[in-house]
């Protein structure tokens, strides 16, 4: 079963002003592994948040959580770089989240 995605307006910023083609088509190829239940390399955070792991570039990072079994909502992306910051906004999106 295909799990719905939505994504936050963070998400689909920071996607969308991505300038590296080939590391967007590959985190575009992460989330449909995703929605299709194969997240690859990944790991578990706090509040229900994990990290996709996308190694191309600078280590792109993107941030998600699972609602309701079917929904998966794309938090926040960054990279190795900025994943401290990243993670405490990710924690601040997820506690505002309304589904």
């Amino acid at each position: 079963m295909v799990k719905q995605i939505k994504a936050t307006e963070q998400f689909s910023y920071w996607l969308d002003s991505l300038k590296d083609i080939q590391g967007r088509a590959r985190i575009q190829a992460r989330i449909q592994r995703l929605a299709s239940g194969n997240p690859g390399a990944h790991r578990n955070l706090r509040l229900g948040v994990s990290e996709l792991k996308i190694d191309i570039g600078p280590g792109y990072r993107v941030y998600y959580t699972q609602r309701q079994n079917v929904l998966i909502i794309l938090l926040c992306g960054g990279d190795k770089a900025s994943q401290r910051a990243d993670i405490e906004l990710v924690y601040q999106l997820v506690n505002k989240l309304e589904v």
